[in-house]
């Protein structure tokens, strides 16, 4: 059996032709910058402590890929089935990032951090997102569903709407402003000041 190849502290730029391709291995400790991975095949690869920045990883393969320590920032995102991915997610981060159409079935997301970032139309039914922050991010008809949100943080997210009694919500942290959309099955009106 062929050994996994490993690529470690490698820097991918944007290059001339119109998307990256990667080899099946490990990257360690890489970054990649501007690079157009949409539609690419990401199976069995993995990602140990990268950074990906102004990436477009759109409609991207996920099948069985680990990401451990990975940062996106400006990344575009759209319609991934995180969910194929292998159990080594964890520890991600998303800054300014488009994750809209996005799949997040059944994951462990223990204290993920979405800032700034879109995830319209994304679905985190049955996820662990305990201790998740969702600073100042788009939610827009986004699905959670027995999803465990005990102590998640969404005091500046906006546009969610989350039945208290589907999810589990215990010590999480909402603003005010928040309210209607824990309430919205109830068919309350709710005034702002």
């Amino acid at each position: 059996m062929k050994k996994p190849l490993l690529i470690q502290n490698q820097k991918f730029e944007k290059t001339g032709q119109a998307s990256v391709a990667l080899e099946t291995g490990e990257y360690r400790e890489c970054t990649f910058n501007q690079c157009d991975f949409s539609n690419a095949d990401f199976t069995d690869c993995i990602f140990s402590d990268c950074e990906f920045t102004g990436c477009n990883a759109s409609l991207c393969k996920l099948t069985r890929t680990g990401f451990r320590e990975v940062r996106f920032k400006n990344c575009k995102l759209l319609g991934l089935h995180w969910e194929d991915c292998n159990s080594l997610i964890y520890n991600l981060t998303f800054d300014h990032c488009t994750l809209d159409f996005s799949s997040f079935y059944n994951l462990n997301l223990r204290e993920t951090v979405f800032r700034h970032s879109s995830l319209k139309e994304s679905d985190f039914t049955d996820a662990d997102l305990s201790r998740a922050v969702f600073e100042s991010c788009d939610l827009d008809r986004t699905i959670f569903y027995h999803t465990n949100l005990e102590k998640a943080d969404f005091r500046s997210a906006r546009f969610f709407t989350i039945d208290p009694e589907q999810n589990r919500l215990r010590g999480a942290k909402f603003s005010a402003g928040g309210l209607p959309g824990l309430l919205k099955k109830y068919g309350l009106e709710i005034d702002g000041e």
